[in-house]
């Protein structure tokens, strides 16, 4: 760091601008030319035309035109470079001592040895057709409206119900259907629920029977199934659906929470609102917190696939075998052809918000986003919603849009979501609570009502990143012990429910 800039690596050929620069201030020897904001770049050296940028030792870009010396760098002269890697399959992995019995957090046992962080009784749906039904059974419950409803029941954290608005007008079987009922079937087992009603409308494609049956799911006391045409119409839907709820009420409240080891946390990590502070501060930290998650056994969950292009030969590199590797590489594969018949490009992310905070190009978006992932080995690749069934680091395919890649982390498995962003972020996702870590201090200062953690000291040298990673860590404990996060006080989680939405509709 010198004055108002940070040099990320000895190798780049850009600063980072930590508080706004004007026009004629001077650091390392460079005169400013023009106003960089803050997280912007500005050019260390004259960077020729075709030349490529660095940054974190990195390439994120080539020069569109001649760059002076002290000039901004952004969108206006920096390209995205088609980088293809030579991948070099699992020379950075590491062997690491794990003690499950290091950390504890108070959590609720479930049969099948599965742990949970909440206590709710949810309500899936079929096909978008039945989501009237099921929020008006979910509303009759919610303490904001009908506030005895629950009061005899003290250990259930809610009644939610999470609609999509799919379903229908989809093939029949395939890729699309399939992901569809994966999802659904993933949230009907999640932890987090102790029981679940299932409501479709009965003519649906998405039939109740083919999510029971691609879900491996049996009707029982913690799972009731019904359609509205079978049940008479919207009015007989509704009181079968709060009779049923009833009925799941009394035994869900029989739970109470036991210290538990820190091996059974799933976290999913998700990045939204990105800037350039992300991969210097809030995205480092997620990822020393997460590195002492998986040194105590437990799991940490990368996602979204097109905002680790660029930077997947890091995780390559990281990957326990060569089969892990390969299954990263196919997966990269397959979103090149998929934007490329959809006519897009993955340079379409960075977001117009991303690029007000500093980011250029999906490369650079991408190597400050894989730093969520710390530093562990890369132990398994699964995709979209699939069961996580291995521990440490673990890759799930999903787009970049933060509802649905959350929504594919949490069927995955994920019991709880931290989510840091630079710009500010208003989420959450039911059953899961999510945590918010902003990158620098002007976010946290504007949005604390959703914010849960500041990691802007980093860039102020207040604090190192191993710190607040620490910090994260003990955080992510108290939350999976029954700390409510900002999203779950505010009521976020079932509005954010999206699975991914794939194939026509027709």
């Amino acid at each position: 760091m010198q004055k108002n800039t940070l040099r990320l690596n000895e190798g780049d050929n850009v600063l980072i601008a930590i508080e706004q620069l004007m026009p004629g201030d001077e650091v390392h020897g460079i005169r400013v030319q023009g106003l960089i904001p803050p997280g912007h770049k500005l050019a260390a050296c004259t960077i020729p035309a075709g030349n490529p940028v660095f940054r974190y030792g990195q390439v994120i870009g080539t020069a569109s035109c001649d760059i002076p010396a002290g000039q901004h760098v952004h969108v206006h002269n920096l390209h995205m470079a088609d980088l293809r890697h030579d991948y070099e399959f699992c020379t950075r992995t590491k062997d690491l001592p794990i003690d499950p019995d290091r950390d504890t957090f108070l959590g609720i046992r479930r049969p099948g040895s599965r742990v949970a962080t909440r206590n709710y009784i949810g309500i899936l749906t079929t096909v978008n057709c039945s989501a009237t039904v099921a929020r008006a059974v979910a509303d009759h419950f919610r303490r904001d409206i009908n506030p005895t409803a629950l009061e005899d029941f003290p250990n259930v954290d809610g009644v939610v119900a999470l609609t999509h608005s799919t379903g229908c007008g989809m093939a029949a079987q395939g890729e699309a259907i399939d992901t569809l009922r994966r999802t659904l079937a993933g949230y009907a087992r999640h932890a987090n629920f102790h029981s679940v009603l299932l409501i479709g409308l009965g003519c649906e494609t998405n039939q109740i029977s083919g999510v029971l049956e691609a879900g491996d799911l049996r009707e029982g006391p913690q799972l009731h199934t019904y359609s509205i045409q079978d049940a008479g119409g919207t009015g007989k839907a509704v009181a079968r659906g709060i009779a049923n709820v009833r009925e799941m009420l009394a035994a869900a409240n029989q739970v109470e929470r036991v210290p538990v080891s820190a091996s059974n946390l799933v976290i999913g990590l998700q990045c939204g609102g990105s800037d350039g502070y992300s991969g210097i501060t809030a995205n480092p930290a997620l990822g020393a917190a997460m590195d002492r998650l998986v040194q105590v056994g437990g799991t940490a969950l990368l996602s979204e696939t097109p905002e680790i292009y660029g930077a997947e030969h890091l995780l390559i590199q990281r990957a326990a075998s060569r089969a892990v590797g390969e299954k990263l590489i196919a997966r990269i594969d397959w979103w090149r052809e998929y934007c490329a018949r959809n006519r897009m490009e993955m340079n379409n992310n960075p977001s117009a918000g991303n690029k007000a905070g500093g980011l250029t190009t999906i490369l650079e978006k991408s190597l400050g986003a894989v730093a969520k992932a710390g530093t562990t080995n890369l132990n398994d690749v699964i995709g979209y919603a699939e069961p996580v069934t291995a521990r440490g680091l673990v890759f799930m395919d999903s787009p970049g849009f933060d509802p649905v890649s959350a929504t594919g982390q949490v069927a995955s498995g994920a019991n709880l979501i931290c989510f840091t962003t630079g710009r500010g972020s208003a989420y959450g996702c039911m059953p899961t609570p999510s945590l918010k870590l902003s990158t620098n201090t002007a976010c946290w200062e504007r949005q604390q009502e959703d914010i849960d953690l500041n990691c802007g000291t980093i860039i102020t040298g207040q604090d190192s990143v191993d710190t607040v990673g620490e910090r994260i860590y003990r955080l992510i404990l108290d939350t999976a012990s029954g700390t409510r996060s900002k999203s779950e006080l505010y009521g976020y989680g079932q509005n954010e429910f999206a699975p991914w939405q794939l194939g026509a509709t027709v």
